[in-house]
């Protein structure tokens, strides 16, 4: 694929390779790696605007953020209230952030059961008030979402349209409808169709799990730039791969630093955990590492963690095995 600038609103990204917000990972620490490896824009873990309302010191540290996650940074929001997204787009919460981001892809059943979500994609009126609500806060606003709710009865080029109409300054499409969660081969005609109705960036987004399947999802749905998700967690250098950033440092010298960065913006407990989830995922498909993954989680220091690390990613390093 072709990488190069996208231009959000009045805003530049670096460039067209995004990265998705991903709950219980997306934090500050990987929003800086994926930065580093040539990332366009990271999204902020998924936050309720609902939650931000009440000042709720967990969802707050969900925003936790600094110069080093990017020249651009977005917010997602999650919310079905007009009124409370518009507090809280402007409120000094978010006042650090460039980009505003509503969720209306969610597929997961209590935050579809709740109005949210992908559930926001039934309810046209709603979302286009979603949007016009966040467009009074003066950033730019973008929009996530699915091409429908059912795989029989798709309808993303429409919701598209909709939300240019109401003033959202770039739109990602999941290839796949709520009811196909996250299996299945994505419908990318529907994110092509969706491309051809609209003058806003759209953005591809499901099933891109190498450099070639960028290069296919660029060609079959003509979108300006893709969304990588749950592979780059398992593969972060599938950005760097990409874009060309120069990135030189190894898995291992790559998770330590990720384990002091979180150390340093959060306590031991949730470094610890957010380390145990990466490293897990990098663990995938490295022969000869299974044996270490439920020390891994039983892991209470940071000293036994650094030793695994050293364990499970130096040693296929050494031999080849590693990224």
């Amino acid at each position: 694929m072709e990488i190069k600038k996208l231009r959000v609103g009045s805003l530049l990204l670096p460039s067209n390779v995004l990265m998705a917000p991903l709950a219980g990972y997306t934090c500050l620490p990987f929003r800086v790696l994926v930065y580093q490896l040539g990332a366009g824009l990271s999204f902020t873990e998924m936050a309720s605007a609902n939650a931000l309302k009440y000042k709720d010191r967990a969802t707050e540290q969900l925003l936790l953020s600094n110069s080093r996650c990017g020249d651009v940074q977005a917010a997602q929001l999650l919310g079905g209230n007009p009124s409370i997204i518009e507090k809280v787009a402007g409120s000094k919460a978010l006042e650090k952030f460039d980009i505003i981001d509503l969720n209306m892809g969610c597929p997961v059943p209590n935050v579809f059961k709740s109005g949210e979500g992908c559930a926001l994609m039934l309810d046209l009126p709603r979302a286009a008030a979603l949007i016009r609500a966040a467009k009074k806060s003066g950033k730019a606003v973008s929009v996530k979402c699915r091409t429908g709710i059912q795989e029989n009865h798709m309808f993303a080029a429409e919701f598209a349209r909709m939300c240019e109409d109401a003033g959202a300054d770039i739109i990602t499409i999941h290839g796949r409808s709520r009811s196909m969660m996250y299996d299945g081969i994505p419908h990318y005609e529907e994110i092509a169709q969706a491309k051809a109705a609209v003058s806003i960036p759209v953005i591809a987004n499901g099933g891109i799990n190498s450099v070639a399947d960028a290069d296919r999802v660029m060609e079959l749905t003509g979108a300006d730039g893709i969304m990588l998700g749950r592979y780059a967690l398992e593969n972060p250098f599938i950005i760097r791969d990409l874009t060309g950033k120069q990135y030189e440092k190894s898995f291992y010298i790559t998770m330590i630093e990720q384990l002091e960065l979180a150390l340093k913006y959060y306590d031991e407990t949730f470094a610890l955990r957010y380390i145990q989830r990466i490293a897990s995922n990098g663990m995938k498909k490295r022969k000869g590492t299974k044996k270490y993954k439920e020390q891994l989680y039983r892991a209470g220091s940071t000293e036994e963690i650094k030793e695994l690390l050293g364990l499970i990613f130096l040693e296929k390093e050494a031999t080849g095995d590693g990224r």
